[in-house]
């Protein structure tokens, strides 16, 4: 039986472990924070996943919330004018399979007993580079899967794979219940404010039952930049609503009745998009393997995260069966990497030109989507698998091959 320790107890270390105990593997998994210091501590995401993540917790018999949590079932999109802050224009369109967003404080916990139930070791402990070392000469395989923490910042910097070198939003989570819900169908209600930032909202499931995530992205040094002017779980809600009705008054008439879901239902920060380089050499020599946001680190503006998480989690499960006894070497570890990478590098350019001013073609295909469903309709879908956007999204010419294929079949 093959010893596999991993270091993280969120979407990607959680599911791998839960992968490799029912094959038959030695897995130890440790994380810093007990199941109840979770569940009783404040919202970590905004997580939302879409149908091809949800599928990989659903093969490995971990969706415990698909009855009891909302379905997001569209996506729909505003541009807000700057110049009288009124729509410029909207679209929205159905998912094709729903997408799900459950609290990591539901999940995670959850997981962490079932990862118990089915005969993994759980340690409950800090780890650093003297942990990472004993862990090497005990186990065949480290992986490092905390998003967090000094010991990620010592896997090196991938510079030429890392757009930005500073945060690129600041961001705020407000978890509420008593929004409005929008009808025919629920949906991520996604809002570009220029010169500002974006907000969006969809519904989820918390410690407490459904509820919806309010999510802010403000550009640095902007107007949407305030948080740290909110001290309390009472001043963050309040600030939320007065950023709502200044500059998305639609969304603030959805949110009259709104509270926060408990105590820790907030949550604001900054952090860099960044992508580190796979490997960790300890001073011994011995070799760490990191996965998912360890190496891989998004802003939240696509909803990526947890589905970013699970897919790699799905990939490095396929890599470490095939691998059957052979040696975990750095070569290995590189190749199960790129195998990710080759996935998550479309997202990242996808997520990377949200932050940017956006080109013109890409407003021509937004602006075309509110005239065009079939294009709403691909644009939505293409959040399960942001590959799809390539090349029609990057490129101003295929824009307009893509914009005159729907619009030719729309005639048809």
């Amino acid at each position: 039986m093959r010893r596999i320790a991993i270091v993280g107890a969120g979407q990607s270390g959680l599911q791998l472990g839960l992968g490799l105990l029912d094959t038959g593997y030695d897995v130890t998994l440790l994380t810093n924070r007990t199941a109840d210091q979770i569940r009783q501590g404040k919202v970590m995401s905004s997580q939302c996943m879409f149908h091809t993540a949800l599928q990989t917790e659903r093969d490995l018999g971990l969706n415990f919330w698909e009855e009891q949590c909302p379905a997001v079932e569209g996506i729909g999109f505003t541009l807000v004018n700057p110049e009288n802050g009124e729509k410029a224009f909207e679209w929205s369109a159905r998912l094709e399979r729903y997408a799900q967003s459950v609290d990591q404080r539901v999940k995670m916990p959850d997981w962490m007993e079932e990862f118990e139930r089915r005969g993994g070791k759980l340690v409950i402990q800090d780890v650093g580079l003297e942990e990472l070392e004993q862990l090497a000469s005990e186990y065949e395989l480290v992986l490092l899967a905390a998003g967090k923490g000094e010991v990620v910042k010592q896997f090196e910097h991938d510079a030429e794979r890392s757009t930005f070198d500073k945060p690129q939003r600041a961001l705020a989570l407000t978890y509420v219940k008593g929004m409005q819900p929008i009808s025919p169908y629920s949906r991520v209600t996604f809002n570009v404010i220029p010169q500002v930032g974006e907000y969006f909202s969809f519904p989820a499931l918390t410690v407490n039952g459904a509820c919806d995530i309010m999510v802010f992205e403000g550009i640095p040094n902007g107007p949407m930049d305030c948080w740290q002017e909110a001290k309390t779980a009472e001043e963050h809600l309040a600030l939320s609503l007065e950023l709502l009705k200044k500059y998305v008054p639609w969304e603030y008439e959805r949110c009259q009745q709104v509270e926060l879901t408990d105590a820790g239902g907030y949550l604001a920060g900054r952090f860099p998009p960044t992508v580190r380089k796979p490997i960790l050499t300890l001073p011994s020599g011995k070799q760490i393997l990191g996965m998912a946001d360890a190496l891989v680190v998004n802003d939240p503006i696509t909803g990526q995260g947890s589905n970013n998480a699970a897919k790699c989690s799905k990939v490095y499960f396929d890599a470490i069966l095939n691998h059957a006894n052979q040696s975990f070497d750095a070569q290995w570890m590189t190749q199960t990497f790129e195998r990710y990478w080759a996935y998550a590098e479309q997202v990242v350019a996808w997520t990377n030109s949200l932050l940017v001013p956006p080109q013109p073609h890409m407003v021509e295909i937004l602006a075309a989507a509110s005239q065009n469903q079939a294009i709403a309709s691909t644009f939505a879908n293409n959040f399960d698998d942001p590959r799809q956007f390539a090349p029609w999204w990057f490129d101003a010419q295929a824009a307009q091959q893509f914009i005159q294929s729907k619009t030719a079949k729309k005639v048809a």
